[in-house]
């Protein structure tokens, strides 16, 4: 059985200690991503969904537009993967995959259907935040933001 099979049981035991950062990193990012998922649900989006909406309409209010390449900057996310995490997304329409401003590059966009169902999920995911900050504490949640910022900047 996976190490992490347990990890969503109560009362589970904890994982094993890593020497790996990136690892426990990892674990914690699947545990937290999961927890995420199951708020989301009620809007039919998985966080992954929801980040790539939010992202989308955020650019929109800031009158930018975004190609894919730009879209995986944002999300810190490679290309072949954001593409692949698109598809279901512009099937669903919720956005829109069109040619970008040069032959090889391709714009993407949210819909109004986008709009809707990133506005129905929003107070969940506010919700789901909401819970991890407090169980956390607001000064280590805090602390942990600014501790993501800088592994971010030093892992580039």
């Amino acid at each position: 059985m996976p190490a992490d099979a347990h990890e969503g049981r109560a009362g589970a035991s904890a994982p094993p200690e890593t020497p790996c950062t990136c690892a426990a990193l990892r674990r914690t990012a699947r545990r937290l991503t999961r927890a995420y998922d199951r708020a989301l649900r009620p809007a039919g989006l998985r966080l992954t969904q929801y980040s790539v909406l939010a992202n989308l309409a955020r650019a929109e209010g800031e009158g930018r537009g975004l190609t894919v390449t730009d879209l995986a900057r944002r999300l810190a996310m490679d290309r072949t993967t954001l593409t692949r995490n698109l598809r279901p997304l512009e099937a669903a329409g919720w956005l829109r995959v069109s040619p970008g401003p040069d032959r090889r590059s391709r714009a993407v966009e949210i819909t109004d259907e986008g709009r809707r169902i990133l506005e129905a999920a929003r107070p969940l995911w506010q919700e789901a935040e909401r819970t991890f900050r407090q169980a956390l504490g607001r000064e280590e949640a805090a602390n942990l933001r600014r501790l993501l910022d800088a592994a971010m900047a030093s892992a580039s």
